[in-house]
Order: structure tokens, then sequence, then C-alpha cells
């Protein structure tokens, strides 16, 4: 794992390019303890994660690894595989900051499924997007079978999972998987103009948009509801809400009395 910081940005570098970034044990808990780190650490307002090369942001889980724990049993198999995974993409779905995925290649498996659990994602134009996991005999075992579905609907869903096959980085904007597409030279120039634009505002509403929208995505509306107002209470008395206010209203005098 490589991470860089620059303007308050930490980049972390998925460094398996000879396997296509396929995720190890190591690899994913090594993305863990970077990101447990970086989430506690003042300096850094967001995340940006992509992989080595330009063949691949991650071609998913190592597939020796995971033969290997499923040969040792269920129990097993769920220690290493399933819990492992849902662990890692639950953390950058329930992240603090924004995590920006760049896909700078093929996203299969486990790269698409963290692409799916990101808050925000860019792909370079020739990057892919694939759940192969049928192929091998099990469905998608880090998330994939309930955040997909709720990002582009359950049909829409159910043919790349069902199939396995692989749809072009255009298709995926169209299904809602990635915001935007760019040529592969300016992929990370293109995340960090999103980070940018994101991190200028005040780090409480960037974290209580982000707890809203998580956290109530999946709830009943009047749930859904509940959660946005705690998120707004809980930025009220912050050094943001104060700054943006007396910002407005330095601008527009004429509207004090609004």
């Amino acid at each position: 794992m490589i991470v860089e910081l620059h303007d308050r940005v930490a980049t972390l570098t998925i460094d398996r390019e000879e396997k296509l970034n396929a995720l190890d044990y190591p690899a994913i808990d090594a993305l863990l303890e970077a990101l447990d780190r970086i989430a506690t650490d003042g300096t850094v307002r967001a995340v940006i994660l992509t992989g080595s090369g330009r063949r691949a942001f991650s071609a998913g889980a190592d597939i020796p690894s995971l033969a290997g724990s499923i040969g040792l049993g269920t129990e097993r198999a769920l220690h290493d595989v399933v819990r492992r995974g849902q662990a890692l993409t639950r953390r950058i779905e329930e992240y603090p900051k924004p995590v920006i995925v760049a896909v700078n290649g093929l996203a299969y498996g486990a790269g698409c499924e963290i692409t799916e659990a990101a808050p925000l994602a860019i792909a370079a134009d020739h990057a892919t997007f694939a759940k192969p996991e049928i192929a091998l005999g099990f469905p998608p075992p880090f998330g994939g079978t309930q955040r997909l579905p709720r990002h582009i609907g359950r049909k829409r869903a159910l043919e790349l999972i069902l199939t396995g096959d692989p749809v072009p980085a255009a298709r995926a904007a169209e299904l809602g998987l990635v915001n935007a597409v760019v040529p592969a030279d300016t992929l990370l120039e293109a995340a960090r103009d999103l980070a940018g634009r994101v991190i200028r505002h005040a780090p409480t509403a960037v974290a209580a948009c982000l707890r809203a929208v998580t956290r109530g995505i999946n709830l009943p509306i009047d749930e859904g509801l509940a959660v946005e107002a705690a998120a707004f209470a809980a930025t009220v008395d912050s050094a943001g809400v104060r700054t943006g206010l007396r910002r407005f209203l330095d601008a527009h005098p004429g509207d004090e009395q609004r």
C-alpha cells in the first residue's frame, strides 16, 4: 500500500500491479490500517483510492488466498473472506471523510464492491466493471449483493451479478456506479479536483452529510428524516456554521432579515 499526502488529500494506492492489484489478506489489512490511521489525522480531509499501473484498479479478491481459506471449511472461509472483506467495504461506506475511488482499469469482484461502497467514484475511460464471482460458484461476498441493487436497481444489478459479464466505464456511469468518466491521463487530476470541491466546505458539514446519507438511505423516510435532523443538530454549534453564515450575511447585507 502506497500512501501519499498532498493538499489535505491522502492518495492510497493498491500496489500489486503484477497481480492486477488483487486483494490478498495483507493488502486488505493494510488498507484498513491506513484508513484507520487517516481517520484521526486532522491534516487529511479526503481520501483517493486507486490502483497501481494502468491495467487494473483491482481484479478482486486474491483467488489463491481465497481458495486456501475455502479449502479449510466454511467457518474459516467466512472468517478470512467474508468478514474481512465486508469490514473493508463497510469501513469505506461509513468513513467520516469522503472517499473517492479513482478506477484506473478493470474493477472486478472486490474491486467493483469497493467502488459500490465508496461515496464517490471516477473512472478512466478504459475501465471495466464486472461481478465474476458466479463463475467461481459463489455470490459476491464483500457486500455486492446488497449495495449494488440499492444503487442501480434490482434487475440491472442482477444482470451483472448473474451473468458476470463486464461493462465498460460509460455504461457504469449510466447505471450510476461512477460519477464521471474521464481520459485515463487525467484520472487522478479529476479525482483531486472533485476532492477539492468537497473539502472547501467545513469538515463538520461534510461529515454530517456523509453520515446522514449513508445511515438514511435504506431507512423508511420518517426514520431517515430523523437521521437528517440529528446530523443538522450536530452542526448547529460548530465553527463551520458560524463561519458560513457570517460569510453569507457579509456578502448579502440586504438579506439579514430573511
